[in-house]
């Protein structure tokens, strides 16, 4: 009866969670729908194509109607998900057997699955640790495909009522990003309250990073059901966040294995390699996407040809699995291996391998780097030999010759600077622990160990030896393996760690140089003084929507004085007093300008337009505009006022001004963060904002083409660091990204040889899209050096277990 008890109220405790989880989600619903309605009422004020104008106006109108709507049928569908979510490890029927899958459904798939990726990296943290609290409270291998604190039930929900609401998806796709900022941190911090609460109640209050789970896919829970004070281990394959400046795969959202039918759906069948994310099938196939999409899908292929073709010789003792696929399939976080109990002689021979190379490392002399190579490989054979004869297990025995065969791989990679090498190889031992103790860094990109040697490897591989010896950035990944040298026990975590320190350095150490820091400031204020121009416009058209005002008068506020108050903020102050005076002759003008039938104020008029006019003059002149153009912008501006003497129609309200006058005082207040679409920008804007010499700036503005979704996305995520190949008016030249702007609307890259581009965000993705920036590695460190061991166990099978 105690033992009934117990499991009954697990179950109830677990219950609990996921009400708390559902209550504390359901209420971003209708903030974030009126976060949408601001989105498209913004669009539909700005200027661009008619065409462009009419579909703002007919997607404002279409979501107007059906908002109330979306936000009934999303919260009905998330409380009924609560009722369908049910207990225990289940497999996907659709992956059993042959399934036609419309080219609907397929698209449906991919905005869910991208939302839900999203959310998956902003709360990897917290999610995880949520899905071991449950997994051990129900004494399950795995949160079922359909339970409510999977990120994709949430995100297939969200869709779903969209287009049952009778949204388009083109729609979904505009405001998406609105989506994403209103509901992540809801959504992180539901998952931290919601461990907050099986904290209070007992439920695993600390999780032990140090002994996790090792057993074979698909094996029983060896987690006891209850409640209480336990320790329970991470599993094996438990979800890591997205890689930093990549897609992951589920952007794609077709089955493995599809192929296209005359009728424009898809075949899928079982046996694929990945499910719902679109994953290269057996590593071979590729289903379409960016380049970068199509990059990643290869590099997940290598991890499933490893996995594979280990899994062919040892069977299920060795099992690696992409957490984001498993995640997106509906099975659990990554994969298993079991490599058995790691035997104290076991870790010790690998703390002993670890000093030895270490010391061995510090004989290396650069200028006689040959002869290094070969005594470092000569070294890492000799100690693989030792490690294999103490693995305690054939699985152990396979991870040792595996990370032995990358290691080897970075080491012998000529296009690292030598001094940079040795570090690299350092890692070996430190990243053998974590292979041994962390499966999934075989089976996923995204496993911090990769992405710290990724990151790296890109950076340096631009480099000369001469740029990186005795450099800071060489010091900066001396500093970064010591620290996960002193720190053994703590796993992945450690990699992460000095992974977010190793891009914050980055970010200092590409734009230290005086003039970088220079242009930099300039183009940071470019953005922001364009922005806000934009800004300015948007909350003028507001303002002036209703008032019978002259189109000289609007088209002078629209496209000068915009610009102007935006000059005026920025180089003042936006609560300055010249900027509020400047802000000031924006309502004076519009009532100077509006019909005068009251003598009083026809006499007004005359006496303040000296003022007004002086006023208006000291504002285009910040602007720099002089001579002849100032003076045609006065005289249509007078003849305007000419005209407003001799009308008969009703003046504008003195108290309409006023409020006009007030909201304009305070504008900034009423702007989104959202930043602006596109920037008119040239190396002219530039030199005007503060002087500066731009001739060895190669400024490349957007051109108005249009460019897809997927394009922008890359563009807004490439890495910091990385190197690219540039075809700039038919010349190549090799440049590092080293700096984005806030608004992710500017993107600088530097050569070597000391020029700049410039490069806003449509253009860069259409650069891109056009195959005129290309990486300059087609695959990463990891990736490659993963190949090259799959290659030579593939022409040896035999040394795997030798």
């Amino acid at each position: 009866m105690s033992n009934e008890r117990s499991h009954e109220t697990a179950r109830l405790i677990a219950r609990q969670a996921r009400e708390r989880f559902v209550a504390a989600t359901e209420g971003m619903i209708a903030p974030t729908a009126q976060a949408i309605r601001e989105r498209l009422d913004a669009l539909a004020t700005q200027t661009g194509s008619v065409r462009d104008m009419y579909a703002h106006r007919d997607d404002l109108v279409a979501f107007a109607e059906q908002q109330s709507r979306w936000v009934d049928l999303a919260r009905t569908a998330w409380r009924k998900a609560l009722g369908n979510a049910t207990i225990g490890n289940k497999t996907n029927s659709a992956s059993a057997g042959l399934e036609l899958i419309g080219d609907e459904v397929v698209e449906n798939n991919i905005l869910s699955s991208r939302l839900a990726l999203v959310i998956q990296d902003k709360a990897s943290f917290e999610l995880n640790d949520l899905r071991l609290r449950i997994q051990h409270l129900e004494g399950i291998n795995e949160l079922s495909t359909n339970d409510v604190l999977r990120p994709e039930v949430l995100a297939k929900s969200l869709v779903e009522q969209w287009l049952a609401a009778g949204l388009s998806r083109a729609m979904w796709t505009k405001v998406q990003d609105v989506v994403h900022a209103q509901i992540l941190d809801v959504i992180q911090q539901a998952y931290k309250n919601t461990n907050q609460f099986l904290i209070s109640q007992g439920v695993m209050p600390e999780i032990d990073l140090k002994g996790l789970v090792r057993r074979a896919h698909g094996a029983p829970s060896s987690a006891p059901m209850g409640v209480g004070p336990a320790i329970a281990a991470r599993p094996a394959g438990a979800a890591e966040p997205m890689m930093p400046g990549g897609f992951a795969p589920a952007a794609i959202g077709v089955r493995a294995g599809a192929a296209a039918t005359p009728n424009g759906a898809r075949w899928a069948g079982a046996g694929g390699a990945g499910m719902a994310n679109g994953e290269a099938a057996d590593g071979g196939l590729v289903i379409g996407g960016s380049p970068f999409m199509v990059a990643r899908q290869r590099a997940q292929g290598v991890l499933s040809g490893l996995k594979r073709f280990v899994s062919a010789r040892l069977g299920n003792d060795f099992v690696g699995g992409s957490a984001a696929q498993s995640m997106l399939a509906g099975g659990s976080a990554g994969g298993a291996m079991a490599p058995g109990a790691a035997s104290p002689v076991f870790v010790q021979a690998i703390m002993d391998a670890e000093v030895a190379y270490r010391a061995a490392a510090s004989h290396y002399v650069v200028g006689d780097e040959a002869t290094a190579i070969q005594q470092g490989m000569a070294d890492m054979r000799r100690r693989t030999a030792e490690l294999k004869k103490k693995a305690p297990t054939t699985a152990d025995k396979a991870t040792v010759e595996i990370v032995a065969l990358m290691f080897q791989a970075i080491l012998a990679e000529e296009r690292i600077p030598f001094s940079a090498r040795v570090w690299f190889a350092r890692l070996q031992m430190p990243v053998l622990r974590v292979a041994i103790a962390e499966p999934e860094f075989f089976g996923t990109l995204q496993h911090p160990a990769r992405m710290l040697i990724d990151r790296m490897g890109s950076c340096v591989m631009g480099f000369d030896a001469a740029a990186i010896s005795g450099s800071a950035l060489e010091n900066e990944i001396r500093r970064v393996v010591q620290v996960i040298e002193q720190y053994p026990e703590t796993g992945q975590r450690v990699f992460k760690l000095v992974y977010d320190e190793f891009v914050a350095f980055l970010s200092k150490y590409l734009t230290q140089s005086d003039a970088t820091q220079r242009l930099m400031s300039v183009a940071q204020q470019v953005e922001q003084k364009e922005t806000m121009a934009i800004q300015y416009t948007i909350e003028l058209r507001k303002m002036l929507n209703d008032m019978p005002v002259r189109d000289e008068i609007r088209e002078f506020l629209f496209k000068i004085w915009a610009e102007v108050l935006a000059m005026a903020a920025l180089r003042y102050g936006p609560q300055d007093q010249q900027t509020v005076t400047l802000k000031r002759a924006a309502a004076d003008l519009v009532w100077a300008a509006s019909a005068k039938p009251s003598r009083t104020d026809r006499a007004r008029v005359i006496q303040d337009l000296p003022n007004l006019l002086q006023r208006l003059r000291q504002g285009m002149s910040l602007m720099g505009i002089e001579g002849e153009p100032q003076e045609q912008q006065i005289r249509t501006i007078g003849e305007t006022l000419s005209d407003a003497f001799m009308s008969k129609t009703d003046a504008i309200p003195s108290a309409q001004i006023d409020a006009m006058s007030k909201r304009l005082a305070n504008l900034e207040d009423f702007f989104s963060d959202e930043g602006a679409t596109e920037l008119p920008l040239d190396a002219a804007s530039i030199e005007l904002l503060l002087g500066v010499d731009a001739t060895s700036i190669e400024v490349v503005p957007d051109t108005g083409t249009k460019v897809s979704e997927e394009m922008l996305a890359w563009a807004h995520e490439l890495q910091v660091g990385n190197w690219f190949m540039l075809d700039h008016n038919n010349r190549v030249t090799q440049v590092q990204f080293v700096w984005r702007s806030d608004r992710k609307q500017l993107h600088l890259f530097a050569s070597p040889g000391g020029n700049s581009f410039l490069i806003q965000a449509g253009r860069l993705a259409s650069y891109l899209q056009a195959g005129l920036l290309v990486p300059a590695e087609e695959e990463t460190l990891t990736v490659r050096a993963t190949r090259e061991a799959l290659a030579k166990l593939d022409a040896n099978p035999e040394r795997l277990l030798d």
